[in-house]
């Protein structure tokens, strides 16, 4: 069974068929690295982790190129450089470290380049040059902007007629420009400013041009797939098609287009001043497992709006508790060898059919069903197959006996372990009374305590 992805540009569903397969080419937005990264940027994160990672399964890790841009020149980053006398370089790179962070946590791997926007302005400007040679750009009051009636069939991504693309894109109505849906290549810089020196002075790059440069430096033209969330068809990857194609007197630019739907929280749109809004370090720091963020994510198919509500949490927690209940139940089998439950191809079916995640989770969940009730001799066909399944989502990551623990801090699980060695030696001394006044005091924290053959161990409750 081939890959099929919903391909935004055609509207439909398409077999994916790369230009090479031995160089399988994606490109997805990145962040603007100005502040902590909210759960509504993290999704597209993972959509295309779980993509990433069916791409190198299907045509082999080495022939899959993904290249995710850094965006660390904008005007929020120069507002908060200013607003809190910090360097703009010191901003940019800590709040890249902390995005790989909490990116890591939840599981998504790195891509194979993630160039800066800052380390490719010579790209930008050799295309702004060539945009201006075809007729397609043109410098005005030290500006350079995009002549969008050069273009014909602007538009077809989005569908937009020109009345919705002139509202959408919210225009500057500036009288150097000649139409009003024209874009920014290129702008000026004061002194106080980030600039580069250009053809046009000293300055700095519009926002959609930078993806243009970024993609083709590590990717060439045209490339396979391009991908990023809903709010970015219009204007952004609208603006990125016509300048790379008109650069190149091309039409393609980008062969699959995909889109992940919105996120909402509690079903309104994320603000603070709704108190809905969430980055993931704050839900880290809570003590949310970075696996239950990533279940939530991904619990919901791709292309639709997913609602990001604490219900959902505590499902997916409830639902990684059993699965990895099923985990420790191959775990206390000795033999529980590699098998085959022929569930690999159905959940591998899910996920070639457009990324169908909860379907593939679905079989997830039987799997763990005929786990949780098999005899000893009947988990060796069942182990490999449902441990290599949750794997390819990066899922069940963890040894079950941690994960029971949950997110302790050491100090924490330093000090149960502590009172658990007491109970353990007042046990051995015969001094059961202590042993249950320490067994009730740990619970009382929280903790439940099961004692083995193997030893007593502990997970939160």
């Amino acid at each position: 069974m081939a890959l099929t992805i919903y391909n935004t540009i055609a509207r439909r569903k398409e077999a994916f068929a790369p230009l090479d397969e031995k160089r399988v080419r994606m490109y997805v937005c990145g962040p603007t690295v100005y502040d902590l990264a909210h759960i509504g940027n993290a999704r597209p994160v993972v959509v295309f982790d779980v993509l990433f990672r069916l791409l190198r399964r299907l045509y082999g890790e080495q022939h899959v190129v993904y290249v995710r841009n850094i965006t660390d020149i904008d005007d929020k980053i120069m507002a908060k450089a200013a607003a809190s006398g910090e360097p703009i370089d010191s901003i940019t790179r800590r709040t890249e470290d902390a995005f790989h962070a909490d990116m890591g946590a939840l599981g998504a791997l790195r891509p194979t380049h993630e160039p800066r926007a800052t380390e490719t302005v010579p790209e930008m400007v050799a295309i702004i040059e060539e945009l201006i040679r075809r007729g397609h750009a043109y410098e005005a009051e030290k500006h350079v902007l995009f002549n969008v009636p050069s273009m014909p069939n602007y538009g077809r991504l989005s569908g937009r007629n020109r009345d919705e693309m002139v509202a959408g894109a919210r225009v500057d109505l500036a009288p150097y420009k000649r139409d009003p849906a024209d874009f920014t290549l290129w702008k000026p810089s004061v002194a106080d400013q980030p600039g580069w020196d250009s053809p046009w002075g000293r300055g700095r790059p519009g926002w959609h041009i930078e993806c243009s440069a970024m993609s083709e430096k590590f990717l060439g033209f045209p490339f396979d797939l391009h991908g990023g969330g809903l709010d970015l068809i219009f204007p952004h990857h609208e603006n990125e098609i016509a300048q790379s194609c008109c650069a190149h007197g091309a039409d393609t630019f980008a062969r699959y287009w995909m889109h992940n739907g919105y996120l909402v929280v509690n079903g309104e749109k994320m603000s603070k001043s709704l108190g809905n809004f969430f980055t993931v370090r704050e839900l880290l720091e809570k003590g949310w497992p970075g696996e239950v963020i990533r279940l939530v994510l991904i619990g919901t198919h791709y292309r639709q709006p997913l609602d990001f509500t604490e219900d959902a949490m505590k499902q997916a927690r409830t639902r990684l508790d059993r699965w990895y209940r099923a985990c420790a139940h191959i775990a206390a089998v000795a033999d529980a060898v590699p098998g085959d439950t022929g569930g690999d191809a159905e959940f591998e079916a899910a996920l070639l059919d457009d990324l169908n995640t909860p379907l593939a989770l679905s079989v997830l969940d039987r799997q763990a069903t005929r786990v949780l009730n098999a005899m000893p001799v009947e988990i060796a066909p069942l182990a490999s197959s449902f441990r290599a399944n949750a794997g390819k989502l990066a899922l069940l990551a963890q040894d079950p006996a941690r994960w029971f623990q949950g997110t302790a801090p050491a100090e924490d699980v330093a000090e149960i372990e502590g009172l658990i060695a007491q109970r353990n030696a007042a046990r051995k001394s015969r001094q059961f009374a202590e042993a249950d006044r320490l067994r009730d005091l740990l619970k009382s924290k929280g903790v439940e305590l099961e004692d083995g053959a193997g030893g007593t161990t502990w997970k939160r409750v």
